[in-house]
């Protein structure tokens, strides 16, 4: 008989069905392009090879069996691999375990705008109104999804995604949460200023949300760092799906809030990866970037290291008040870190993120918003080997703090 390993990978590709079997073919239309003689963006291509149904791609996928086949070995690997790593997580008992993380979008040049072409935009590309922080706008080249088109099919593309995602995970992470209501969409090749908002079926994505939650027995996070449109936080905590708050942002008027202020409808978290780690914002490495980019001038530099002063001084207040996590004239950095920990450890929020570059103390971010080549994004390497990150005396006493200041506000808050 076959090989169990043979027989797991053909019930893989049979559950994995028209939305697997349609991503594999794409992905070997694409690596075929230059013996085909078409483009790579498949934008591009004769219409034959435009839609996934016809004649000329069923033809391409009889005569290119083996190349497809690949793609859907590789996608059962990245699968299995995070099985394994689901199962070695929560045997060791980790209740949640891995989190996934859910993108604003896809790439509209990607096998899933190929698909399901009807259910996604991809001449349009997501992004973000000018703001403060950003006063051109934002442009992210991913597309959105298209309202009506989810509408027509059911919202087949979106429930699709929505199990891929959950599969393997404990949780799952929805970035920029505002999406389920509205996103800003740029035509492609225009600035962001001149983008419109394009608003979503909420409700209808928010029940298909809590279904496939509840399915697969995880629990929901939202990014809702920025503006949030008026109702909508009422409307994800009705659902249970968790904020985020992020301790340098959790302040009124330069003061930190205390420890008992914080929401009890969100994870905490000390930073995310497009802010300053702790020790960058300590030692103001976050303005050296910017200024050295160009993306600020002298005066703006020097107002901002000025907040950062008055902001750094108000969370040593803050550490030193609340359960006294820091002595009162310290100033070395470690030790606000090992307090930070211990002080969102103390909220009530009902998970508690540390990003691996505090546990470890690190001071450069994974990345910069708004860069591209000038800072080295996501290509960052962390001190020491994957397995023994969690042994570096930094993260071991952080992970130490944390657990025992958990256990000291469910104590509390009995």
């Amino acid at each position: 008989g076959a090989h169990p390993l043979h027989e797991d990978f053909n019930s893989f590709r049979h559950s994995g069905g028209e939305a697997l079997e349609n991503h594999c073919r794409f992905e070997a239309l694409r690596a075929e392009s230059a013996t085909l003689g078409i483009s790579e963006n498949w934008h591009e291509w004769p219409e034959t090879f435009k839609d996934p149904r016809s004649q000329a791609v069923a033809q391409f996928a009889e005569t290119h069996g083996e190349q497809i086949s690949f793609h859907a070995f590789a996608q059962w690997l990245i699968a299995r691999g995070l099985e394994r790593a689901q199962v070695a997580a929560r045997s060791s008992g980790m209740r949640i375990g891995l989190i996934a993380d859910l993108a604003v979008g896809a790439d509209g040049a990607g096998s899933q705008a190929w698909s399901r072409q009807d259910e996604l935009l991809s001449a349009l590309t997501v992004g973000a109104p000018p703001d403060i922080l950003n006063r051109a706008g934002q442009s992210w080249g991913i597309s959105a999804f298209s309202p009506d088109g989810l509408k027509r099919n059911g919202f087949r593309a979106f429930i699709e995604m929505l199990r891929a995602n959950f599969a393997h995970a404990g949780g799952l992470r929805i970035d920029h949460v505002m999406g389920l209501q509205r996103l800003w969409v740029v035509p492609q090749g225009s600035p962001p200023s001149e983008g419109a908002y394009l608003n979503f079926p909420l409700d209808d994505m928010l029940r298909l949300l809590s279904l496939e939650s509840w399915r697969h027995k995880a629990i929901v996070l939202g990014e809702d760092l920025g503006t949030v449109p008026e109702g909508l936080s009422e409307k994800l905590s009705a659902r249970a799906i968790l904020g985020m708050r992020v301790l340098l942002f959790e302040q009124n008027n330069g003061q930190f809030k205390p420890i008992l202020d914080w929401s009890d409808q969100a994870l905490a978290t000390t930073s995310t990866h497009d802010l300053p780690t702790l020790a960058g914002w300590l030692s103001e490495l976050d303005i050296e970037w910017n200024a050295r980019l160009g993306h600020i001038d002298e005066q703006h530099e020097a107002q901002w290291r000025d907040e950062r002063v008055r902001e750094y001084l108000s969370l040593r207040r803050a550490l030193t008040q609340n359960f006294e996590e820091l002595p009162a004239d310290s100033e070395d950095p470690e030790q606000i870190i090992d307090a930070s920990v211990r002080y969102l450890g103390h909220t009530r929020a009902p998970l508690v993120l540390l990003p691996m570059e505090d546990a470890l103390g690190v001071e450069e971010q994974a990345n910069l918003p708004g860069t591209i080549d000038s800072h080295p994004n996501w290509r960052r390497r962390l001190p020491g080997t994957a397995a023994s990150l969690l042994d570096h005396p930094h993260a071991a006493r952080r992970l130490e703090l944390l657990s025992q200041s958990r256990l000291q506000a469910a104590e509390r808050d009995r």
